[in-house]
């Protein structure tokens, strides 16, 4: 009988004292991770008898309730809850990235925009050869079709602080009603018709300094998050008889004047900052300001601060020509590039298939955004390389003297605008390197995947479990269907039994090994599905195409350790390859925090197989049979 998760995870509130004796709430890849203000008022006996829950762990200060591959079913509703009720310290482990700033922001953006990946990916190409039809001269870009094509190519990148509130509302918990009412307001007809204002603008006597938010990133991001703060406290504070509609009324009325007053003037001021030291820089050293321009355009276009560069480049082209718009195509191109060689490189079939569109997109129509935070920026490095080679095309663009006649979409389809340069080949070689060294780089250093297959599993020797009572293996051999189940790490094999662990040792959670390891390079020990992944790198499930569900848990309790030392190379819901690295783990880093780094490779749904042996032996590589699977 299927488990209800809701039924589940209210019973499991119940059994714990109720939602009162939850101090916090938080979960791993197989538990209920909860912090209990008196352990003695949980009913553990009637927990440990429920359908679904497969056993109770009092261990380190945490209530631990085993639920196994659909913890994340429960937890959402236990979340649900807390936040209902006004509990503090709801917070799932798996939903935030870990370490430094820059990383966390990367994963943050990067998660926001995962949703849409293949809308934006397909307008992105859309637009690209609408741009390729009119310069071929196929359409007219003076015809009623050309406008609703562009139109229809064009929206979702227009309004892409729409788009990209649903899924920020998604992660900051807010209404996401609201939360696209705020940023519709923020592109709505009549507040961009705001930055064409003769005078000074006011909001009720309040100085109110505009900035185009039409293919914003980071304005609608900011404004979600905090108003997901002003919803929480709201459902708090208001009276239960008006706290529904006031709720979302006070949050647009709060969060749109907000966003306009703040964001606005602060990008703004930021902008003119950045046009200014550039427009400078120009006439001084124009090879460093080609590198400014090559290397971080793409970052300035991110937080907005483009458009204050764009009027000085519109001024500059109703004098003739803009040579702020020159060193530009190299940063385009060089995102591009790098997208271009994660697709050869990487094995992951949802990275290749996205990689097309976003490439051809990039190369042609100058539009990156598929490209960049589809492919390169959550994998950061190729994202580094793009604003190196970017740069470094930016160099001799700026000693070129490299300028446009016209304001196009840097990309191949716009070089004609770029055929006045005094120093034409100098300025192609820049563009041709900005290619290159993003490619190259990107090709051999930004890409995590193997370029071989994994190594071929060793010859299989004898298994540490005994045959069941009353089943014949040699018929079983000759009848049955075996799936291998590779070591994800090399190291010293160890029962699963000798695990320090009473979960795992037990068995509670299916049959296995434990791995002792001596590298820190994890890989998928089998092809399939990626049912768990957390963000915290230390646990991924993979559910293979022949039912095999495989957990690989790195380390005994190092979800404590919130991310620090796992760096994750894949995702929840991708699709794997055996051999395909899932997570770089710094071994020293566990050990220094004072947690076991054995690693566990559980069969979690071991009870659905006719038998499931582990191999014995004292040291396995990465890729060799560690159990296999009989179905």
């Amino acid at each position: 009988m299927a488990v209800n998760f809701t039924t589940l995870a209210d019973d499991i509130v119940d059994g714990v004292g109720g939602l009162g004796n939850i101090r916090n709430a938080r979960h791993c890849a197989t538990r209920l991770r909860l912090e209990l203000r008196d352990e003695s008022k949980a009913a553990t006996e009637r927990l440990k008898a429920m359908d679904g829950v497969v056993t109770v762990v009092q261990a380190g200060g945490q209530y631990q309730v085993v639920i196994g591959n659909d913890v994340p079913h429960v937890y959402a509703r236990i979340a649900d809850l807390l936040e209902g009720s006004g509990a503090s310290g709801a917070e799932e482990e798996s939903s935030a990235a870990q370490g430094n700033l820059l990383d966390r922001f990367i994963e943050l953006v990067s998660s926001i925009f995962h949703p849409i990946l293949w809308p934006l990916a397909g307008a992105g190409l859309f637009k690209a050869f609408l741009a390729l039809f009119v310069t071929v001269g196929w359409v007219s870009n003076e015809t009623t079709g050309y406008v609703v094509l562009n139109a229809a190519s064009d929206s979702l990148i227009y309004f892409l602080p729409i788009l990209l509130a649903i899924p920020a509302a998604k992660r900051f918990k807010a209404n996401q009603y609201t939360a696209v009412a705020i940023a519709g307001a923020l592109v709505y007809p009549s507040v961009i018709e705001l930055n064409a204002a003769d005078g000074p603008l006011t909001f009720y006597g309040i100085p109110l300094v505009m900035m185009s938010y039409v293919s914003s990133v980071i304005p609608i991001i900011v404004g979600v998050w905090l108003q997901g703060y002003l919803e929480r406290f709201l459902l708090r504070t208001l009276p239960g008889a008006v706290r529904n509609f006031m709720t979302p009324l006070i949050a647009m009325l709060v969060m749109v004047p907000f966003v306009l007053l703040t964001v606005g003037p602060l990008t703004t001021v930021a902008a003119n900052g950045v046009a200014g030291g550039v427009d400078w820089l120009f006439e001084v050293a124009p090879w460093a300001a080609g590198a400014v321009m090559g290397g971080l355009w793409q970052v300035f276009v991110m937080f907005g601060l483009h458009w204050g560069l764009v009027p000085i480049m519109l001024l500059q082209l109703s004098q003739g020509q803009s040579i702020m718009a020159g060193p530009v195509l190299g940063a385009v191109l060089a995102q591009a590039a790098a997208a271009t060689a994660v697709m050869i490189r990487t094995k992951n079939p949802e990275t290749k298939a996205l990689g097309g569109p976003s490439v051809l997109s990039g190369f042609l129509a100058g539009i990156t955004e598929p490209a960049i935070y589809g492919i390169n920026l959550p994998r950061k490095l190729p994202f580094y390389f793009g604003i190196v080679g970017g740069a470094v095309g930016g160099v001799l663009a700026g000693l070129a003297g490299a300028r446009t006649n016209a304001f196009v979409f840097p990309s191949i389809i716009g070089i004609p605008a770029y055929l006045d340069t005094p120093n034409l080949p100098l300025f192609f070689l820049g563009a041709l390197l900005s290619v290159v060294i993003a490619f190259t780089l990107t090709f051999f250093f930004g890409v995590k995947d193997p370029v071989t297959g994994p190594p071929a599993p060793m010859e299989v020797p004898t298994v540490d479990a005994p045959p069941a009572p009353g089943k014949d293996t040699a018929n079983d051999a000759a009848t049955g269907t075996e799936v291998l189940v590779a070591a994800p790490m090399s190291g010293r094999i160890i029962a699963l039994t000798d695990v320090p662990d009473p979960v795992f040792s037990g068995g509670a959670m299916g049959a296995g090994v434990g791995i002792v390891p001596t590298s820190g390079t994890v890989y998928a020990p089998i092809a399939g599905k990626l049912v768990v992944a957390m963000n915290t790198g230390h646990a991924y499930g993979i559910r293979s195409d022949e039912g095999v569900e495989v957990l690989v848990h790195v380390g005994l309790d190092t979800v404590n350790m919130k991310g620090e030392g796992f760096t994750p190379q894949v995702a929840k819901g991708e699709r794997v390859a055996a051999g395909q690295v899932l997570a770089e783990v710094d071994l020293g880093a566990i050990e220094r925090a004072g947690y076991d780094p054995t690693t566990v490779v559980l069969i979690t749904n071991t009870a659905k197989h006719r038998e499931v042996s582990a191999v014995t032996g004292e040291h396995l590589e990465h890729g060799q049979t560690a159990i296999i699977v009989t179905k």
